[in-house]
């Protein structure tokens, strides 16, 4: 999950987890003779990744860490293409993993690789490519310097937008260099673009369809004679990468295109999909959210049966899909929602209910695409899919449990109030000492032990609703209050 583009920042937090062994110094060799003399070997990038995907699998240890509900279908058809040393594309629809997928390969990466020290372009030295660093081996052999590079820094990652130049991808003339009196037509005046900034590491491409078919153009050469062509200059630079790209199956038709030619150089097309089982979806959101107040189990349950009722609906554009960030953003705003309500009541400690849910629906509604004929009808969609989700929650987690206790304190009239801003002591004084309580604690994985109010009534609103649902209670809502009664 990733889930989506996130900034630098994250990006190396991503890569942080996702590495295959701690961070430790690096070799100490500085110089080429020195990593001659170590028994250093150049291979190439998908030498590297094919070497320590095989050396995880015979270890049994998880190559793609974080990646949630793919194991029996996404990635076997990845480790095949990295294991035949294949560029792919991941196809899906949004919100599907594929960024985050694409960054957990360079985990994949030896740890620390040599280069030729300040290399633009990064040069293995035992086996350089680029003009400078050819011409400092020649004229000062074993004593030129070398440097170490961390496998987070070998991952290179665009986002393909319409205004891409070919100069951005493989490279222009630099005007500086051209002034300090280089002639046009030395090698040493091109700038080069991230492609060739990106040699001995992973390219990622997001969103490839994107990229004007021109400019997709440039790419031939890099994925098939593995060099790029600046311009008019006599340089050739046989680059040493794995290119992935990212793509929309709608970008083939509406947006734009993977032009043919492109996609018949790419080794393998890997298709992705939404998550099928509510228990990857939830642990999916229990490692992705950032949740600023504790979400029961069964709430999370509700948000993931909640997204895959959207997704299963007619109501909603199947074409747009409904991403992952979609229940991550739940979770995130119901957090919120508990968060601001101990805040003005003054509670102690602040657990989300049902009714939060409830409450952050409209603030999620761009997420989602519905059909035209939806129009002015989202709210009552999505609150329709989501009493859908609930009771079919109610039904897996409470069915069989003894909620006559529940029933019994409404039949003398008696009502129930809560709401977003109803502490949760408020809620069980209303409510009293009720039988079978315990039972559903323990339905809804509450430690009995370290059991809090706010848990309680959590579960309680949640039995409340249930039985709403299953037409046992009946229920009046008014700005910012729900109250439950026979």
């Amino acid at each position: 999950m990733g889930v989506g583009d996130v900034g630098p920042e994250t990006y190396r937090q991503v890569v942080s987890e996702t590495s295959t062994e701690h961070v430790t110094e690096h070799p100490s060799a500085a110089t080429v003779g020195q990593l001659r003399e170590s028994g250093y070997q150049p291979r190439t990038v998908k030498q590297e990744v094919r070497d320590n995907l095989v050396a995880a699998l015979r270890a049994g240890t998880n190559p793609f860490p974080g990646i949630v509900g793919f194991d029996g279908t996404v990635l076997p058809d990845v480790q095949r293409a990295l294991l035949a040393g294949h560029d792919f594309v991941l196809l899906g629809e949004r919100g599907q993993g594929k960024t985050r997928l694409m960054r957990t390969v360079i985990g994949l990466l030896d740890q620390w690789s040599p280069q030729v020290a300040g290399c633009e372009i990064h040069d293995d030295p035992l086996a350089a490519i680029c003009t400078r660093c050819r011409t400092l081996l020649a004229t000062q052999g074993d004593d030129v310097a070398i440097e170490w590079r961390h496998r987070d820094e070998r991952y290179t990652e665009k986002l393909a937008t319409p205004d891409t130049s070919v100069g951005d991808l493989v490279g222009d003339v630099d005007p500086t260099k051209v002034a300090e009196g280089r002639t046009l037509g030395d090698p040493e005046t091109v700038h080069y673009g991230l492609l060739p900034r990106g040699h001995r590491g992973v390219f990622a491409l997001n969103e490839l369809p994107d990229l004007a078919e021109r400019i997709q153009v440039a790419l031939f050469n890099v994925l098939e004679e593995r060099d790029i062509q600046v311009r008019g200059y006599a340089l050739r630079l046989p680059l040493d990468m794995l290119v992935i790209a990212s793509a929309n199956p709608e970008d083939y038709t509406n947006r734009g295109r993977i032009i043919t030619p492109l996609k018949d150089r790419f080794g393998a097309e890997v298709r992705t999909h939404y998550l099928d089982d509510v228990e990857h979806e939830v642990a999916l959101v229990r490692q992705e959210a950032e949740l600023v107040a504790e979400v029961p189990e069964h709430l999370l349950e509700v948000i993931a049966r909640l997204v895959h009722e959207l997704r299963g609906s007619t109501s909603v554009d199947q074409r747009s899909g409904v991403s992952a960030r979609f229940a991550i953003a739940a979770a995130e705003a119901t957090a919120a929602s508990a968060l601001r309500r101990a805040a003005l009541t003054g509670e102690d400690v602040a657990v989300a209910r049902i009714g939060d849910l409830a409450d952050v629906l409209p603030t999620l509604r761009g997420k989602v695409e519905f059909e035209m004929g939806e129009e002015g009808r989202e709210l009552e969609v999505v609150g329709h899919l989501l009493r859908l989700a609930t009771a079919a929650t109610f039904r897996e987690r409470v069915a069989g449990a003894d909620l006559a206790g529940f029933t019994a304190h409404f039949e003398d009239g008696s009502t129930v109030e809560t709401g977003d801003l109803v502490p949760a002591a408020t809620l069980l004084e209303q409510v009293g000492a009720t039988p079978g309580l315990a039972v559903v604690l323990e339905r809804l994985g509450v430690d009995e032990e370290s059991v809090s109010p706010g848990q309680v009534a959590a579960a309680v609103e949640f039995v409340l609703e249930g039985l709403h649902l299953t037409r046992r209670l009946s229920k009046v809502e008014a700005e910012g209050q729900t109250i439950y009664g026979s």
